[in-house]
């Protein structure tokens, strides 16, 4: 499936955020500005901004509050993503330079605050404290999953529940925030708005869990993403937590002693692989993230038929089928 199926159905108002948020990034400083255009070459599919508009016209209609929140979002989004570049010492987003790589680590981290600081100043000048609510407790459910993520892949004790928590508050929390952020732009309906948050939320577990199944099936020249580089960064995903879990005590042990080994994780990555394949680890994750997905859809069921909730339904399918 192609994701202009998806966007179809806001194809118009999906231009004009894109309009909107070029001349947002513009800055008087002309290294600021410099570096603001290169994160619009770094755009990849917009899902955020994408759901806070299908939010909004799930309901009603789109309206300046939506686009201002998608512009949030969008800011958000970017600033997170350039300061995970850092984190990870990333040279490489979306198959071209990270800001980092080019501009070094002090640049990015002013530029990722330079966006998030934008974000927010852009909500208040415009009183969207509605939006500003949302967007700062995904800021903090995103910094606390990170840190747990960090604490727990050190002692490689990460349980499913931790796992669901850490993919919740990393990649959950904005997906579900931006779907708030369309439905309050449209509706008093408290229900409605959670509902679409809920949908937000499923829908976030599922792309990430399928995200990192892609570690282990995907094609490294679809996906820019080499086949075991979890497993080699020492990230524990759904996959091994299943496999481990199914282990007798001896297997545990010889797959985390490679685990906490980076040579090890550097040349048997392979074996680890290996490891998760033979003991369902794969089809497991998937049928999980299967059943987050008939979470998605079952949140929106209620909603009447339109355009632009067949494009949340396709979203869904798009996330399950995608292969990069």
């Amino acid at each position: 499936m192609d994701i202009k199926e998806v966007t179809a159905s806001v194809s118009q108002e999906l231009h004009l955020f894109q309009e909107r948020y070029k001349s947002v990034l513009h800055s008087s400083n002309s290294l600021v500005d410099k570096v603001t255009r290169y994160v619009l070459k770094q755009q990849g599919k917009q899902i955020r901004p994408l759901l806070v508009l299908l939010s909004a016209k799930v309901l009603g209609e789109v309206g300046e509050a939506t686009y201002r929140g998608a512009i949030m979002v969008e800011l958000l989004h970017s600033a997170t993503l350039i300061h995970d570049d850092v984190v990870d010492g990333a040279e490489m987003r979306r198959g071209i330079p990270s800001i980092n790589a080019l501009w070094k680590n002090k640049i990015s981290v002013l530029i990722g605050d330079y966006l998030l600081s934008k974000g927010l100043l852009y909500s208040l000048e415009h009183n969207d404290y509605r939006s500003l609510h949302l967007v700062s407790d995904a800021v903090r459910r995103m910094s606390e999953a990170e840190i747990l993520q960090i604490q727990k892949t050190r002692s490689l004790d990460i349980t499913e529940e931790d796992y669901l928590g850490v993919i919740g508050g990393k990649t959950g929390s904005l997906i579900a925030t931006s779907c708030a952020i369309g439905a309050a732009t449209s509706t008093v309906s408290e229900e409605h708005i959670a509902r679409l948050k809920d949908y937000g939320e499923f829908l976030g577990l599922a792309f990430q869990i399928r995200d990192d199944l892609l570690d282990y099936t995907g094609d490294s020249k679809k996906t820019g993403k080499q086949l075991g580089i979890d497993i080699k960064d020492r990230k524990i995903t759904l996959p091994l937590i299943h496999a481990l879990r199914d282990s007798g005590r001896g297997e545990q042990q010889r797959i985390k002693s490679i685990l906490k080994s980076s040579k090890q994780r550097a040349v048997r990555s392979s074996e680890v692989i290996e490891f998760v394949r033979a003991k369902g680890g794969l089809e497991y994750a998937a049928e999980v993230a299967e059943g987050f997905a008939s979470k998605a859809l079952g949140s929106i069921d209620p909603f009447p038929e339109s355009d632009a909730k067949r494009s949340l339904r396709l979203l869904v399918d798009f996330v399950m089928k995608r292969q990069h």
